[in-house]
């Protein structure tokens, strides 16, 4: 991890884009504006995503921006969703950037009459590309490190 003693405005315009992509994308996909998610990735971009954590194959990996569709459609399945973005480490390179995140996402459904919540610890290795001076997934890796679901009682009554 590189330290910083000094960073240049337009590095830290950069830093703050990419930051600004990373929580627009979990914002879009709790208001399941799919539309709005696809326009955060290039024409040609490549989603992979790893169910069974890192290390493992692809579950899937879809290609271009129009692909994405039924991925950040799926989402409507669930009542609410909640996604925490955490930490994130990004190494700029001019025009390209690498980098990983991490989320807590919570998903709320109901299954066979009963409200569960699944609750996941999503990792993402990026790689980004500026164009006409905004940033933009050029591939995005989604990795469920873990997960636990369990069933949500009621509030007690007063």
């Amino acid at each position: 991890m590189a330290v910083h003693a000094e960073v240049t405005p337009a590095e830290a315009a950069d830093r703050l884009a990419l930051r600004e992509l990373f929580d627009t994308y979990a914002h879009c996909a709790d208001r399941r504006d799919a539309e709005g998610q696809k326009a955060l990735f290039t024409d040609d971009t490549v989603f992979a995503v790893y169910m069974d954590g890192g290390g493992s194959e692809a579950t899937y990996v879809l290609h271009g921006r129009e692909a994405l569709t039924p991925v950040f459609d799926d989402l409507n399945r669930y009542e609410v969703t909640t996604h925490f973005n955490g930490q994130s480490t990004v190494i700029l390179d001019g025009d390209r950037a690498t980098g990983e995140s991490y989320t807590i996402a919570h998903h709320l459904y109901t299954e066979d009459g009963t409200r569960k919540i699944m609750f996941a610890s999503l990792r993402y290795l990026d790689v980004f590309t500026k164009l006409d001076g905004a940033w933009y997934f050029a591939e995005r890796k989604l990795i469920l490190d873990w997960s636990d679901t369990r069933s949500v009682t009621a509030p007690a009554t007063v």
